[in-house]
């Protein structure tokens, strides 16, 4: 394909795992009626057996990219997601639903996995960030967009309509990867898979104080986003009495998490991740004491919420890249192995911590603030065991990687 073309499959591919979590949240009221789901907070694995599909399976789509080739593999992946749509489509109760959610997620992880991967195959130095950042500026705009387009399509149609969109998204996938994609991986470059390779890079892996750190520091901060967008639609609807304006606002919060992400693209290189993060870090965590004191205080209105919420995303867009690059710096001689563990452990243990967050909603917004503030001292806490206790100090490669 040609650059471009290239761009936007590449985008294509990352914005699948977005467009598969936010367009369901509009819905997650009249799913619940239909599987005759008795809490309203129940109805939030919709959410949460995706994401932990989706996280468990990123352990092992890099060891089978790495022997078997990333086309194959991308395209079992795909078809995994599109099927499981369609399983999602007739399930007729919350077991089976759950169970195609946890499929679809485990086809997602392929598209994480690959997207990256066959960036690095066809591209390296600056031509690979050109790529990569010219891909995630589509991408952002996927989170900011996808509560609409799930709104849009129950203004019209039931709700089992958009796991039909999700479906055609896989299917158009699907034949633009036969179609237009060679393989990127050169024969000689395939790795046989070896159980002591395997065990002995997971070894390096946990080792690592530093990349240990900050992978319990991102768990923590994921857990957070998950707890917020597991009960976005219930403090909108049942908290303030503004369903209404739930994709709006959502949609404001999500521009304020693009922007900073773009922010942290331009200082990063000047200012060092770590100066850049751990700012970040003490930010987030004074607005979410902020939050919570409104909570307590009696005084939390829809508007504030919304404004504190997207402060909170801004200085979460400015936190979880540079956290997932210095998880990598001590491991970049497995970084394959490497970032499908950061993968795992942070997306199914902030999955599970953003489901147990969200499960505490008691119809005020107090849980959730609460839960936010504990979960940003559980994160300065993962880092300052990452740093022996410092903050803000650089490191020779901090500026550069």
């Amino acid at each position: 394909m040609g650059f471009r073309q290239f761009v936007l499959f590449i985008a294509a591919l990352m914005a699948t795992n977005a467009i598969a979590i936010d367009s369901m949240l509009p819905a997650l009221p009249e799913i619940g009626a239909a599987l005759n789901i008795d809490t309203a907070n129940h109805a939030q694995i919709v959410i949460t057996a995706y994401l932990l599909g989706f996280g468990a399976a990123q352990i092992f789509y890099g060891t089978l990219a790495d022997r078997f080739g990333r086309k194959p593999v991308l395209l079992v992946g795909l078809a995994i997601y599109t099927v499981a749509s369609v399983a999602c489509f007739f399930a007729p109760s919350l077991g089976i639903m759950m169970a195609a959610r946890a499929i679809q997620g485990v086809g997602s992880a392929a598209t994480r996995i690959l997207a990256i991967t066959i960036v690095r195959d066809c591209y390296s130095g600056r031509q690979m960030a050109r790529v990569m950042s010219l891909a995630f500026i589509v991408f952002l705009a996927v989170p900011i967009i996808a509560p609409s387009i799930g709104q849009l399509i129950m203004l019209v149609a039931p709700w089992r309509m958009i796991f039909s969109m999700l479906c055609l998204f896989g299917v158009v996938l699907l034949v633009w990867t036969v179609a237009r994609l060679p393989e990127t991986l050169h024969p000689e470059d395939r790795t046989p898979i070896s159980v002591r390779g395997i065990t002995f890079a997971f070894g390096l892996v946990f080792r690592s104080r530093v990349t240990v750190g900050y992978m319990l520091a991102m768990t923590m901060v994921m857990g957070g986003l998950f707890g917020f967008i597991n009960s976005a639609q219930q403090v909108f609807a049942d908290a303030f009495g503004a369903r209404e304006l739930f994709t709006l606002i959502f949609a404001i919060i999500a521009v304020f998490m693009a922007l900073s992400s773009l922010l942290n693209s331009r200082v990063v290189g000047k200012l060092g991740m770590r100066r850049v993060s751990h700012a970040a870090l003490l930010g987030y965590l004074a607005v979410t004491l902020v939050h919570a004191g409104f909570v307590v205080g009696g005084i939390e209105t829809i508007w504030s919420f919304s404004i504190l919420q997207a402060l909170m995303m801004f200085f979460f867009g400015l936190m979880v890249s540079n956290f997932n690059a210095m998880a990598m710096e001590p491991v970049g001689h497995v970084a394959g192995t490497a970032s499908s563990a950061l993968g795992f452990v942070s997306t199914v243990g902030g999955a599970s911590l953003g489901f147990l967050l969200g499960q505490l909603f008691d119809g005020s917004t107090l849980p959730l603030t609460l839960g936010f503030f504990g979960l940003a001292i559980g994160a300065l806490l993962c880092v300052l065991f990452a740093e022996k206790g410092r903050l803000f100090h650089s490191t020779p490669s901090s500026a550069t990687h």
